[in-house]
């Protein structure tokens, strides 16, 4: 998809976005495989997800990628990584909202080998950067659960700053749990 304007500043991503020792691809159905489903359902990897409530299948999981590849303001990335390119997780964009040019972003890494690795936080620098220098967002957002240290710092370490909390906001397991916000803006970014 080439980066062409579309309305009020905002351009269309690149299907590719490179990263050191890492890329970003858009997702097709074709990457929809068995360990893709096995992640969506395996608590140790959903607990923060919101899937997490119900059962995934290939086929529930083709029919989300599908919907997200037909989107103009929804961007479903995998994370490609190691010599042998594998998919390892997923980065989102969206949605965007484009007479504001934000966006939220989410995250999760599927393949347990790269937790910890500093992967997350390398995608979501990257995006964000692809997302101000050629989309022309000018502002970036998350949440994440209270437990959830590892996506809080990733967000942190690519720069963005905490905006907020969201007290006892969702269910963590039979817990009450708040939301940390955080947000990046096009100037934050050392270009």
């Amino acid at each position: 998809m080439p980066d062409q304007p579309v309305t009020n500043g905002f351009r269309l991503p690149a299907d590719l976005i490179d990263g050191e020792g890492f890329f970003l691809r858009r997702l097709t159905v074709d990457d929809c495989t068995m360990d893709y489903v096995r992640w969506l359902n395996d608590p140790r990897v959903n607990r923060f997800l919101e899937t997490r409530f119900s059962t995934q299948t290939l086929e529930s999981i083709r029919s989300f990628v599908a919907e997200k590849a037909s989107s103009s303001t929804e961007f479903l990335y995998g994370i490609f990584a190691g010599e042998e390119a594998r998919h390892i997780g997923n980065i989102k964009l969206g949605p965007v909202r484009i007479p504001h040019l934000s966006a939220a972003v989410s995250l999760f890494i599927g393949d347990e080998t790269w937790w910890g690795k500093g992967i997350a936080s390398k995608a979501i620098a990257i995006l964000s950067k692809h997302a101000f220098d050629h989309m022309g967002l000018q502002k970036l957002h998350a949440g994440m659960y209270e437990a959830n240290k590892g996506s809080l710092n990733a967000f942190l370490k690519a720069g963005y700053h905490e905006e907020g909390l969201l007290r006892s906001h969702v269910m963590d397991g039979d817990v009450r749990s708040d939301i940390h916000l955080v947000g990046i803006v096009a100037g934050d970014i050392n270009r």
